[in-house]
């Protein structure tokens, strides 16, 4: 437990040290350019240690929309000791387009490691032994893998219909390379063979690909050109970790197939209610979000119905479900359907405040509930050969179709430093209720911001 610590020390002196050009007056409100240049040091049950750099630049003027700001530039590259890399450029701003917010996002995300437990949720069978360094079949811990790389292109831009309604409109490009593990490449990182993954031996993935569940385009990914449209509602005190007020939006979104995922084109339909409660002005506040993500019409390739669908992108990758970004403690993407439903419930205290020079500062914690559940299912014929096949690879049940809409539950705790409100630490610990969603007890998360 103490190497995951490591992280939130160096990252919390990191924040204590941060460059700041600004000037502050007696009313603690921020003015002019707040720059930091960090290392990007952050931990993830799912993803590892990661180790990069990253720089945040708000532009708050004079300070007339404290703690909002005029301009945010965000330029992250990163990599996890599991695999994955974050590659990334935000912008965001209300101001550059008077009376629109324009939000823009470039973003590359390879993960040789990226998590595949199957269709439905609890209907595939989770097998704890392939992930227990315990256990003899540690050594086929890639079973539940598959390689996916992600290209993401996207401008948003939202307009005021009548205060608190906006509209919102959105372009964009995903590209995903996917496919088996590369385990020679793997292998590579290390020197010593009890850790090696075994050459030939087959993963869940591969399986889903020879029974014809994943298709051969697939597969392999492609590219998928996106437009998005729809209506937020948003009476929030404040952007960045608001205290009181709703933030809801509905929309849809199309995904064009090109080349050989033409015949993948489908149309997204998203719902998200967030709702946060003041309790104790400035102290204590009530929030909860509730959400779902449908598939409309047509086709969606697996690999999208595990991407959260987002009006304007805050996060770097919005996967789900399962994870620090929908489900914490529960294992990333382990809840995959064609259409989902989640919900966050969240207490968020402010136990101390204090300054450090002109920084203003405070310490929370938030007890937390998370939940999800599939509500559109694959629909998958299962033969007598097909189960015959599986059987061979994996002699325990496979699927259990009384569970398919159980909704899986997690509960934690985190605790967050900030600084002016806008840059905050957050150090989530998690840990599912039922052993098929994580096996587990113990998950860490260090991350920037609120999950919402």
């Amino acid at each position: 437990m103490k190497k995951h610590l490591v992280p939130l020390f160096a990252f919390s002196f990191c924040l204590l040290v941060s460059v700041s050009l600004s000037a502050q007056d007696s009313t603690n409100i921020r003015k002019g350019w707040t720059f930091g240049v960090l290392p990007s040091f952050a931990y993830d049950a799912d993803l590892g240690l990661q180790l990069g750099l990253l720089s945040n630049v708000y532009y708050f003027g004079d300070g007339a929309v404290y703690p909002d700001y005029y301009h945010s530039f965000y330029v992250e590259a990163a990599t996890t000791s599991k695999h994955y890399g974050l590659y990334r450029f935000a912008y965001d701003s209300k101001y550059l387009i008077p009376g629109h917010r324009l939000s823009i996002d470039l973003t590359y995300l390879p993960d040789q490691m990226c998590d595949f437990y199957g269709f439905n949720g609890y209907e595939a069978l989770y097998r704890p032994e392939y992930s227990d360094q315990s256990s003899a079949l540690y050594r086929t811990r890639a079973y539940y893998k598959f390689k996916r790389d992600m290209f993401r292109l996207s401008a948003d831009l939202q307009g005021t219909i009548d205060k608190p309604w906006y509209w919102n409109v959105g372009i964009g490009l995903l590209y995903y390379n996917v496919g088996t593990v590369d385990v020679a490449r793997l292998n590579k990182y290390t020197k010593d063979e009890a850790k090696m993954l075994p050459e030939g031996v087959g993963t869940l993935y591969d399986q889903y690909v020879t029974l014809g569940y994943i298709s051969p385009a697939e597969a392999k990914g492609g590219y998928h050109p996106y437009l998005h449209g729809g209506l937020t509602f948003d009476t929030r005190d404040r952007q960045q970790n608001p205290r009181r007020g709703i933030h809801a939006d509905a929309f849809l979104t199309y995904y064009a197939g090109m080349g050989e995922m033409k015949a993948y084109n489908d149309l997204k339909f998203n719902a998200c209610w967030r709702h946060y409660l003041p309790i104790i002005t400035n102290r204590l506040t009530f929030a909860y979000r509730l959400g779902t993500q449908l598939n409309v019409a047509g086709n969606s390739p697996f690999y999208l119905n595990t991407y959260l669908n987002q009006l304007y992108m805050q996060r770097v990758i919005y996967e789900g479900l399962g994870g620090a970004n929908s489900i914490r403690g529960i294992m990333r993407n382990r809840i995959l359907a064609r259409g989902v439903a989640f919900a966050n419930v969240e207490f968020r205290v402010q136990v101390a405040h204090f300054k450090i020079g002109k920084e203003n500062f405070y310490i929370g914690l938030n007890p937390f509930m998370d939940a999800g559940m599939v509500v559109q299912p694959y629909n998958r014929v299962m033969s007598d050969p097909v189960q015959a096949a599986l059987s061979s690879v994996n002699p325990d049940k496979l699927y259990d179709e009384s569970r398919l809409y159980t909704p899986h539950l997690s509960a934690g705790c985190g605790l967050k430093v900030a600084m002016n409100d806008n840059f905050v630490l957050s150090v989530d610990w998690a840990t599912a209720l039922d052993k098929q969603d994580n096996n587990k007890f113990s998950n860490l998360y260090i991350k920037m911001g609120y999950m919402f």
